[in-house]
């Protein structure tokens, strides 16, 4: 079986430290509205899934 010549596609990683001052500016803000809330617990699960991310192509 002959092996592909064709690059593996690179995944574009989200950068935790952009996605952490979005999250700040939006807590700044103040008091969140609903949506607002949304767009928080959206920000933390993109958060976490960069962070495991970037943990997973240092090992």
């Amino acid at each position: 079986m002959l092996m592909s010549e064709t690059p593996e596609p690179t995944v574009q990683v989200a950068d935790p430290a952009v996605i952490n001052c979005r999250i700040r500016a939006l807590l700044g803000r103040g008091e969140l509205t609903g949506a607002e809330r949304e767009e928080y617990a959206r920000l933390l699960l993109e958060w976490e899934a960069a962070v495991r991310a970037e943990q997973e192509l240092a090992a």
